[in-house]
């Protein structure tokens, strides 16, 4: 026979479960109520353009004759993806992507690490020198970049003609492999300083606890990295990741500054706009538009589901 006090466990554990969840519905609502005004303005910005793109990329569509519009469906794309140029500017952008992420990342670690040993005193100092190469405009940085490396009025030549490989007359922009070298090493002093700022708040999440723990039982300085610190701070190397390579895919000053896509360079955001603005191409220009969008879309998808991140709860594959 069932007995009041054999129930009380069940209605215990009943309201704690309601509790649990009214406090989640509340939770969301109010993160709705803080974002939704955000997302909402974001999302008018920013989705009549990707409409309008696609809408354009199936038509037939000059600038020069922009009533002699005819419609052609998914033909752009199919120009497009069967061009040579097009592939050769993907391989660029992606090598350039997963290059300058790799390195900032390595090096954005670092600085992390040294800011979070830093005595207290140091840090705002730190942080602020560290950030000076962030607060430049693009603009200002690749132009900085190209007279630094310029044949006629750089100093590097002159600096490190000491050095094998470099000298006086030495063109950096002549060639594809030094021309990339410039850029990806621009694109590193620049935003290195966004990544270590990421993954030092990453850090700062780490419990001390688990590392002194860890010491204590005798694990190394890479053990203790390895399987205490780096999976404790995966959501920001995730949000790392992602926002810098989202970033690097869709390089455009930098390039179209020091090289203009010469020599191999070509980026797809500068195929994009040489095809739209150069040849008045709309309806293939927007065809590209649509296909960098989708790229993005691809990497989002790629980074969220490689490091199983759920950045409202946590990692759910930390460890």
């Amino acid at each position: 026979m069932t007995t009041v006090a054999d129930k009380r466990p069940d209605l215990r554990d009943a309201a704690a479960k309601a509790g649990r969840s009214d406090r989640a519905r509340s939770e969301a609502r109010l993160g709705w109520l803080l974002a939704g005004p955000a997302f909402i303005v974001m999302l008018a910005v920013t989705l009549y353009p990707i409409l309008q793109a696609f809408y354009d990329s199936l038509f037939n569509f000059r600038l020069t004759a922009p009533d002699d519009r005819s419609f052609t469906g998914l033909n752009n794309y199919a120009v497009v993806l069967s061009d040579p140029l097009f592939w050769q500017a993907l391989g660029v952008t992606v090598f350039i992507t997963v290059v300058t992420v790799v390195i900032e990342l390595l090096l954005g670690f670092a600085l992390a690490l040294v800011m979070h040993r830093a005595i207290t005193q140091l840090r705002g100092l730190l942080r602020t020198a560290i950030l000076v190469p962030y607060g430049i405009i693009t603009v200002v940085s690749a132009f900085a970049w190209f007279y630094a490396f310029d044949i006629n009025s750089g100093y590097v030549n002159h600096w490190f003609a000491w050095v094998p490989g470099i000298s006086t007359d030495l063109n950096w922009f002549a060639q594809q492999g030094t021309s990339l070298f410039v850029i990806i090493m621009s694109e590193i002093w620049k935003t290195t300083p966004f990544i270590s700022l990421l993954l030092l708040a990453g850090l700062s999440q780490v419990p001390t606890e688990l590392e002194e723990a860890a010491e204590v039982d005798g694990a190394t300085w890479w053990q203790r990295l390895t399987r205490v610190v780096l999976p404790n701070m995966k959501a920001a190397i995730m949000v790392a990741v992602l926002f810098r390579a989202l970033d690097a895919f869709r390089i455009f000053d930098n390039v179209f500054i020091m090289t203009n896509g010469a020599n191999g360079t070509e980026v797809l955001s500068l195929l994009a706009y040489r095809t739209s603005i150069g040849r008045l191409e709309i309806g293939l220009g927007s065809a590209i538009s649509v296909l960098l969008f989708l790229c993005v879309i691809l990497i989002c998808w790629v980074a969220v589901k490689l490091f199983k991140v759920d950045l409202a709860g946590g990692a759910r594959g930390a460890g």
